[in-house]
């Protein structure tokens, strides 16, 4: 009558199992590295080109650009720096460079 698999646990069994496993990946751990990498960098290149495919609908977008921040500036604050342009001169070289070429330092 069996009553199961055979448990050997004594350290003698354990490391004779353990010496067939390394000599296992002794063997084919070069392989099994390159396997596991090729497999590893396919997943993320599918999956690349998986998300690239999708597009968003017009819905979507449209909601995005609803409920994003818009900065609003007083009428106010606007006629307050204009004031204080026309009061300068250095400000209005300033502004007026910063006009013509805004990627200038």
């Amino acid at each position: 009558m069996n009553k199961g698999p055979n448990l050997n646990l004594s350290t003698d069994a354990i490391a004779a199992q353990l010496k067939h496993l390394k000599t296992f990946f002794v063997r084919y751990g070069v392989l099994i590295f390159f396997v596991a990498n090729i497999t590893l960098y396919s997943f993320i290149v599918w999956q690349i080109g998986a998300l690239n495919s999708v597009s968003a609908d017009q819905e979507s977008v449209d909601e995005k650009l609803q409920s994003g921040f818009r900065l609003k500036i007083d009428q106010d604050s606007v006629n307050k720096i204009q004031q204080l342009q026309d009061q300068n001169i250095a400000v209005q070289s300033l502004f007026k460079s910063a006009r013509d070429n805004p990627f200038q330092e």
